[in-house]
């Protein structure tokens, strides 16, 4: 029997950015509990630009190879946890317009966040993305808040202390317990 599917979002696209190293982290913590095909999923591979399809998304009537592209993949996941920073006390832009692009593809899977910042640790982008998963019918599974300044990504590798680890393998197994029973919802129809 195969696997779940679940989707490492990286949300940073900017040059420079230290999303790809904490995403590889919870990339390799999620293989090791073993329950899921973990997929890296980075937004910089889909070339999103700011919405433009035509018709809303509602409709899943997509115009625009690269938004086939997008859903397809959000799609064959089972869960999602999205990797992203904090920007301006929320999150980032790129994030919220990959979200805008599909309706449907969100439904009824559970999602983590582990979100990355300065003393603030990526807090207040946790927050502002709670209200959009809620209106998505995305299941809310556990966050991971990460302080740079006292856990650093040191040449382009981000080893998590105990805590952030710990923390890490909670949300997998929330994933976990959640995956199955959404999954039959999804495919029952019933929503």
């Amino acid at each position: 029997m195969a696997k779940p599917v679940l989707n490492v979002i990286i949300g940073s696209t900017r040059p420079g950015r230290v999303g790809p190293a904490i995403a590889q982290w919870f990339y390799e913590i999620a293989e090791a509990e073993g329950t899921f095909e973990v997929v890296l999923v980075d937004l910089v591979d889909y070339d999103l630009p700011i919405f433009n399809e035509p018709r809303q998304p509602v409709t899943k009537q997509y115009e625009f190879e690269y938004t086939k592209k997008w859903s397809a993949t959000i799609a064959r996941a089972d869960a999602l946890v999205f990797v992203i920073p904090e920007y301006n006390h929320s999150f980032n832009a790129a994030t919220k317009n990959a979200i805008d692009y599909l309706h449907h593809e969100w439904k009824h899977k559970p999602v983590g966040i582990v979100s990355y910042g300065s003393m603030a640790m990526g807090v207040r982008a946790v927050q502002a993305l709670k209200p959009i998963f809620a209106a998505l019918r995305l299941i809310f599974s556990g966050e991971v808040t990460i302080p740079l300044p006292l856990v650093p990504v040191v040449d382009g590798v981000f080893s998590g202390n105990e805590v952030l680890n710990n923390g890490a393998k909670a949300i997998v197994r929330e994933l976990t317990i959640m995956s199955p029973p959404l999954k039959q919802l999804r495919e029952s129809g019933a929503f």
